[in-house]
């Protein structure tokens, strides 16, 4: 991939996760140098420094990260969310976990909640050339209500 076209995967891992997203990122630690990477704080410090890789770093989930990314998401600035979330652990932030969730949805992003479906996502074919079909609000925006 040439820079110019270099596509941004988003990392995210609930603290309970966060062992198993290092470890999955050892295992594609080659494809993951191909995108630009971002993730919220915690993690983005661990996998930075574990696999000497790029990443800009947002803030901790519960500061504001989640937020972050899902405001990336909006200005499509993110293509891909990998985000190991604990489903059997309480956040005290579930609402923006909810949120950021949602608007991968909203936005048409790929999202990986766990490791079976990241790497499946990372073992696709099509990873570095898929350009997802991005639906255009125009109408939705332009719309009034009485």
């Amino acid at each position: 991939m040439t820079e110019q076209k270099k596509r941004t995967v988003a990392l995210v891992a609930h603290d309970g996760k966060k062992p198993h997203l290092l470890d999955w990122a050892h295992q594609h630690h080659e494809i993951l140098k191909q995108f630009n990477l971002c993730a919220t704080g915690t993690t983005g410090a661990m996998i930075s420094k574990e696999l000497d890789l790029p990443i800009q770093r947002l803030e901790s989930g519960p500061l504001g990260g989640d937020q972050q990314i899902g405001a990336m998401i909006v200005e499509q600035k993110i293509d891909l969310l990998v985000f190991f979330w604990d489903p059997l652990e309480a956040q005290p932030h579930d609402p923006d976990v909810r949120a950021l969730l949602r608007i991968a949805s909203v936005w048409n992003i790929p999202v990986a909640c766990n490791r079976a479906t990241a790497d499946l996502l990372f073992s696709s074919p099509i990873l570095a050339s898929y350009q997802a079909n991005r639906e255009d609000f125009a109408s939705y925006r332009a719309r009034t209500l009485d």
